[in-house]
């Protein structure tokens, strides 16, 4: 079938076409939720070693770099590729598959402290963040309507509760551990995953018969790792650099002839007709806003912390009090998961988006007003995580309604992978706002303060442009409002 004709008002839209509730639906969305926190827990799983790699893996710094940046790569290129083979071949195979990689990657580098072998797993850890993406447009077609706000909302959030509350148990088992435990926890993590998503999950038929792009997959992977690869490094090998520039403008360029030929395939791996349609282009360009948010209290506050006392403005936290600090934001985000599914139910998903972006934006202007103590850094962290709580279990909502059927699974995986170009580019911003306003300290040059508070700053106003891009979206009705048949399909679009 060529579903490239397809319109938002079609009765084969996502919304339209939602299975049967399935049984037990409680317990598929809780084997769901923990699985897709699992796999984000990757994010930040070797974040508090990262400055003693180059020392456990005998290798440079610069290499050892890639440790972190591999696993954003892999979940960059899965992302979207598991979304659309989950649509071809049914939601449960991708999520095993998904889970039985994460356990490879994490069992490689729990066995080896060399850098090849590490950076291998590394990559195989990031491949199972494509779990997430299907888990969303899975519980939509599975729970029940009164159900389905509210698991959309949990498991969307996993995105962001993984990496924040991945920091305090990372550097718990990092200070009082081998480093080697980080990565056989995650390999424990992963065969609970295995199982349960065999056990639990039920089988789906495919929704969309059509075949996988091959091709198109090669090529968005290749124009991805390049993109991000340079934005990622562009402030350690230098703006400037051939190596930078080539990755960057290299990268465009193949998205570029990717995007041509998507077009012209019968079965795209992303239909850009679908992509390029008004609510779901504003909210993947909110996506990298908002993503851009909830990234930059991520880098930038841990460090604040952590800074020395003697700085005056330093607070002098360790690794592991620093994300005790940072991870009660990560459990805010799962508090708000029922209260944003209140709002989507009453005021639809385009005012509870842009709501959620204005209070990340709230929780960056009281640091840059409150940074003084620990105390308040965590209060702005809580509120910003409100907001990102809020914000992301709107988006996939946003992006199913407004899908076909046959591409619910490829539009939240780019969904989700707008949100993690945002973070990369929030984590390239922040470093060069941090290196660029230091102060010397023991000979070494440290952020100024003023650098953390222009960070914040910046924070909080590509917040607050995401709100503003959501308000461009047209008004739908909330879900719950409206029944869901064919007939009245098209009042979701």
């Amino acid at each position: 079938m060529n579903h490239q004709h397809n319109s938002p008002g079609d009765p084969t839209t996502a919304s339209a076409a939602l299975a049967a509730p399935a049984a037990k639906p409680l317990l598929i969305v809780m084997v769901l939720g923990f699985s897709s926190l699992c796999a984000a827990l990757m994010q930040s799983l070797v974040i508090p070693i990262q400055p003693e790699l180059p020392h456990l893996l005998n290798t440079s710094a610069s290499n050892a770099a890639w440790v972190v940046t591999a696993t954003l790569l892999g979940g960059g290129v899965a992302m979207p590729v598991a979304g659309r083979l989950a649509d071809i071949y049914g939601r449960k195979p991708v999520l095993v598959a998904s889970a039985i990689i994460l356990l490879v990657g994490s069992v490689i580098c729990a066995m080896f402290s060399t850098i090849g072998p590490v950076l291998i797993g590394r990559v195989l850890q990031g491949f199972a963040m494509g779990y997430i993406p299907v888990a969303i447009s899975f519980v939509r077609e599975i729970t029940p309507p009164a159900m389905r706000n509210s698991a959309v909302a949990g498991i969307s959030a996993t995105l962001g509760v993984g990496g924040a509350l991945g920091l305090p148990i990372a550097a718990w088992i990092a200070q009082d551990f081998d480093w080697h435990m980080l990565f056989w926890l995650s390999a424990v993590l992963a065969a609970a995953m295995v199982v349960l998503s065999l056990v639990v999950l039920p089988h789906t038929s495919p929704v969309d018969p059509g075949r996988f792009d091959v091709l198109g997959a090669v090529g968005l992977a290749v124009g991805i790792v390049g993109v991000l690869a340079g934005i990622s490094k562009g402030n350690d090998w230098g703006w400037s650099a051939p190596s930078t520039l080539l990755a960057i403008i290299g990268g465009v360029i193949v998205l570029i002839a990717w995007g041509f030929f998507e077009v012209r395939h019968p079965h795209p791996l992303v239909d850009l007709r679908t992509t390029v349609r008004r609510p779901i282009l504003l909210t993947n360009i909110a996506g990298i806003l908002i993503g851009f948010g909830m990234m930059a209290q991520s880098i930038v506050v841990p460090q604040l912390l952590q800074m020395p006392e003697a700085t005056g403005y330093g607070l002098g936290q360790s690794i592991l009090q620093a994300g005790l600090w940072m991870a009660p934001a990560g459990l805010m985000m799962l508090a708000f998961t029922p209260i944003s599914s209140r709002l989507l139910s009453t005021i639809g998903g385009r005012p509870t988006l842009a709501l959620g972006a204005t209070v990340i934006a709230g929780g960056y202007v009281f640091a840059v007003f409150l940074d003084g103590a620990p105390w308040q850094l965590m209060i702005a962290t809580c509120i910003a995580s409100a907001g990102v709580g809020i914000g992301y279990a709107a988006m996939p909502t946003l992006i199913l309604e407004n899908s076909p059927a046959a591409e619910a699974g490829a539009g939240v995986g780019v969904n989700a992978l707008m949100r993690s170009m945002g973070t990369t580019l929030a984590g390239a911003v922040m470093a060069i706002v941090l290196t660029s306003q230091t102060v010397s300290v023991g000979g070494a040059q440290i952020p100024a303060e003023a650098a953390f508070r222009t960070c914040f700053i910046i924070g909080a106003a590509a917040a607050l442009a995401g709100a503003l891009v959501v308000l461009l979206i047209k008004r739908s009705k909330p879900e719950s409002h409206v029944v869901e048949t064919p007939e009245n399909a098209e009042s979701h679009a």
